[in-house]
């Protein structure tokens, strides 16, 4: 078996060293240099042509989130970032994920995580399906970048403040679309959320399998972009139309119907399959509810939605979606959707 060759780049010598060594006990990946800053790692990705790079977020000279830039811009190739538990490194890394990293992991312990052991089994998965999911994660980067340059040159002339939309809520809530993903998921909404117009008269309730204090740093870049309010959900908020409520990590969410209206509940129940929040958790939730609903299963690692389909009272207005497997990332969570044979569209 072709072991996958990594370049580990972290300005602590302690966590390449450790980083490096529970890589090379899998067997299953060759770490083939080390990088102590961003221009260092881009002079060895030149140089060395790694089939992933694992990328630390805070470093001197040049941070991680400059170095992709540089990476995706001249050499792209699947990066997965590192990041420590802060609100500047989850806003960086929501940022790195927009910029095109293949994906991210959180540190267990902050920047020095002596304790990265913990972690280890996340981190070879990743790069095993950065590595073989390669060629179409830097295809969908190219065409994603080429539209971005597009819309610049059509929206040269605007400022970001003539960008902001005015999030009008709309009073009649018509429907909810349930949306669960997974890896991949960050740039999968980004490519449907901003779409969705001003005055959408349904609430969208998204879980994105993401860990604590990542998911509020996700709402507000989502919401910067849209034309909908998305925030991350809280606890008995009333759900409304025209807005995304993103699930917090750590958080399982349901919707229950209070009266008139339709609330939002969150807890800390056991994982589901090792999941908080979990697809199949908010799914059913919603199988009951006499109400217009549109279930959506988007890219993702597993199975998490399948089991919460099943469960739905289908009714004739109900739809429910597959994200197609030209598009994922990882097509898991859709493929097993669709081979239950309940779904009703499977569209890019």
């Amino acid at each position: 078996m072709k072991k996958v060759r990594v370049l580990v780049v972290d300005d602590s010598f302690f966590m390449r060293k450790l980083i490096s060594d529970l890589l090379k006990d899998s067997g299953m990946v060759e770490v083939i240099a080390t990088a102590k800053d961003g221009l260092e790692a881009i002079e060895k990705v030149k140089v060395l042509s790694p089939d992933v790079v694992t990328m630390d977020v805070e470093m001197p000279k040049m941070n991680g989130l400059e170095a992709l830039k540089q990476i995706m811009n001249q050499c792209p190739l699947p990066v997965i970032m590192l990041s420590s538990l802060t609100k500047k490194g989850a806003d960086t890394t929501i940022e790195a994920l927009h910029l095109g990293a293949f994906d991210f992991i959180q540190k267990p312990s902050g920047a020095i995580s002596f304790d990265i052991k913990k972690i280890r089994y996340e981190i070879i998965d990743k790069i095993l399906i950065a590595d073989k999911q390669k060629e179409k994660s830097i295809k969908q980067w190219n065409i994603s970048n080429e539209m971005k340059k597009e819309t610049i040159m059509k929206d040269h002339v605007l400022t970001t403040e003539s960008k902001t939309f005015s999030k009008a809520t709309v009073t009649t809530l018509k429907g909810i679309v349930a949306i669960g993903t997974s890896t991949g998921g960050p740039k999968a909404l980004q490519e449907v959320i901003p779409k969705i117009p001003e005055h959408f008269p349904y609430a969208l309730l998204i879980v994105q399998h993401m860990p604590a204090g990542f998911t509020k740093s996700l709402a507000d870049r989502l919401n910067m972009l849209s034309k909908i309010k998305v925030v991350e959900a809280e606890d008995k908020q009333t759900i409304q139309a025209g807005t995304a409520y993103i699930a917090p990590g750590n958080y399982h969410m349901t919707a229950e119907k209070q009266g008139t209206n339709f609330q939002i509940r969150l807890n800390q129940n056991d994982p589901i399959g090792g999941l908080r929040p979990s697809v199949d958790i908010l799914f059913e939730s919603l199988a009951n509810i006499q109400f217009h609903r549109i279930f959506v299963v988007m890219t993702g690692m597993g199975s998490d939605g399948t089991k919460g389909l099943l469960k739905i009272n289908k009714t004739e207005k109900d739809i429910l979606i597959a994200e197609d497997e030209s598009t994922c990332i990882v097509y898991g969570m859709p493929k097993s959707a669709i081979n239950s044979g309940i779904i009703d569209k499977v569209v890019p």
